[in-house]
């Protein structure tokens, strides 16, 4: 029998926390054989990515690994970081959910990409560049010569995440840790990424670990599946029989994560709460010695939309599409032109002072409750923080009725609302702002990407609020994603962005099942990379093993 290349025995791993001591990891065995995939799945918190952060000795200055975590035979807990960089960033490598924040803003690709091939490989600086213009070769950065000499902020998400890619193919390892690699990248992106890194796998003949809460990447791509919950693997085995018939009541909850079913139509006679008409946005980049106008993009292109009571209209595309931009130029929050029509109101006369007594009746929930959501003040606060603005008169004891009201309404503890933000998990953060939103009693509700960045199970969740706080106020929704399961699961009309424009529109069933463009099916067929196999024939790609 091979020999796995990589051995976890009884691998516990704990943290002091000001509550004491938390048990994050409870004695876990996994193997990992060489040239395969295997995947570790669970939600938020149930302790994959610090299994693999004990493995590569990167935990928390507060926590520590016990137990047996062998590499080709060679127990690696309890060495001293000085031994341990003998194997990780050579033998072990690791690539992070985030590349921007794991991308040193200071310094160019060109010398973090160096670095581990000066420091683990021993070559000369000028041997390393060499070799830096061949790894961003190997993982399809056009003119490598060139894009060495940018800085991560240069270059685009997915550019980035290659170049992450590059940085722990730097010394072919044996072993590639894929945390969360692809979740906050366009659907097209990541299908790339994945391809990408299947490409790599049978080229250079590595084992990778993929860290995921997205099932459907899994199913596609691993060999193997271990399924964690709170620091446990409940279920493991060969991917396509675990899916097929999982034992554990957890891996079957995962696995009918999917937001399924569609949303009640809007009544015939409902009336239109927003109607837009050929709206434009145009940006100018400043450059040169003296600030004149050094290029000119037109970020949305003549859009137009209309979203009547209990309505949603779904805003689909790759970044830079212009959704976002346009989600914002609707609700005058940057300048544009055109036409938009709120109720009997013309938007685009309105300075910013007739805006405001509208505000409440316009707003906005964004991708990223963590960093819209005030460190410094308590989730109460935070929910009615609006009312002090279009309900001073009324009292602090009616506020706290009012959140205590608003936090039932989105499914939270009332008691919970004296927390603060950092004591919620990323999907309760996301009902506070859900909750900061619905306490004004809106009319219409742009919601930005408000599920991207949580696990499938809370995804789900969030999507069903959505519906039954649509249902019961008559709310009309503008749902910007790149998610296109989310998307179709909670629209009635879809358009499709590209470029500033609208390239398609219709009906969910129009678009999912009779899309028109090649570009509207570019993107379905990327989408499905995170779906049920059987409702996307043909997509299913190659699994990532040789």
């Amino acid at each position: 029998m091979t020999q796995p290349v990589l051995a976890v025995r009884n691998l516990n791993v704990r943290f002091r926390t000001g509550d004491g001591i938390l048990h994050a990891v409870k004695g876990i065995d996994l193997d990992i054989n060489p040239g395969e995939t295997v995947a570790i799945v669970g939600e938020s918190g149930s302790g994959k990515s610090q299994t693999m952060m004990s493995v590569m000795g990167l935990l928390a200055s507060n926590g520590w690994a016990e137990g047996s975590v062998k590499y080709r035979g060679d127990e690696l807990i309890g060495l001293p970081p000085a031994k341990l960089n003998d194997y990780r960033g050579s033998k072990l490598t690791m690539i992070f959910q985030e590349p921007m924040t794991s991308l040193d803003p200071l310094y160019r690709i060109g010398h973090q990409l160096a670095l581990p091939l000066t420091t683990h490989g021993g070559m000369s600086k000028s041997a390393a560049r060499k070799r830096a213009i061949e790894l961003l070769e190997l993982v399809r950065i056009p003119d490598p010569q060139r894009r060495i000499d940018s800085y991560p902020h240069e270059m685009s998400g997915g550019q980035r995440q290659r170049v992450m890619i590059a940085m722990a193919l730097a010394n072919n390892p044996d072993v590639l840790i894929a945390d969360e690699p692809t979740t906050a990248l366009d659907v097209t992106v990541q299908a790339q990424i994945l391809e990408l890194l299947a490409d790599l796998q049978k080229r250079l003949g590595m084992s990778i670990v993929f860290i995921t809460h997205d099932l459907g990447v899994v199913r596609r791509f691993a060999d193997r599946t271990y399924v964690m919950k709170t620091g446990e693997v409940v279920e493991s085995g060969e991917t396509e029989a675990l899916f097929s018939a999982p034992k554990h009541p957890y891996t079957k909850m995962l696995i009918d994560a999917e937001p399924r079913g569609r949303k009640e139509p809007p009544p015939a006679d409902a009336r239109v709460v927003l109607d837009a008409r050929n709206v434009e946005v145009t940006f100018n980049t400043k450059g040169g010695l003296f600030g004149g106008v050094k290029h000119t993009l037109k970020a949305v292109d003549g859009v137009s939309l209309s979203v009547r009571a209990g309505e949603t209209v779904g805003v689909v595309g790759e970044s830079g599409s212009g959704k976002s931009t346009l989600g914002r130029a609707i609700l005058r929050l940057l300048p544009a032109s055109g036409h938009v029509r709120f109720e009997d109101r013309n938007l685009m006369p309105l300075d910013r002072s007739a805006m405001r007594p509208l505000r409440r009746h316009l707003q906005l929930v964004f991708q990223d409750p963590f960093g819209s959501l005030s460190p410094r003040m308590t989730a109460g606060e935070i929910v009615t923080e609006g009312l002090l603005v279009h309900d001073p008169s009324i009292s602090r004891k009616d506020r706290d009725r009012r959140a205590a009201q608003a936090f039932e309404e989105v499914r939270l503890n009332p008691s919970w609302r004296n927390r603060f933000p950092h004591e919620f998990s990323g999907g309760q953060r996301q009902r506070i702002a859900i909750a900061r939103a619905m306490i004004l009693h809106p009319k219409l509700v742009v919601l930005d990407e408000p599920t991207s960045a949580l696990d499938r199970s809370v995804q789900k969740e969030i999507v069903d609020l959505l519906r039954d706080l649509q249902k019961a106020h008559g709310l009309a929704y503008v749902f910007i994603s790149h998610d296109l399961a989310v998307v179709r699961a909670l629209s009635d009309e879809i358009m499709v962005m590209k470029s500033g424009r609208v390239v398609e529109r219709g009906t969910a069933e129009e678009i999912f099942h009779h899309p028109r463009e090649t570009y509207t099916r570019d993107l379905i067929a990327a989408a499905f990379l995170n779906a049920d196999p059987d409702e996307a024939p043909g997509t299913r790609h190659a699994p990532l093993a040789s």
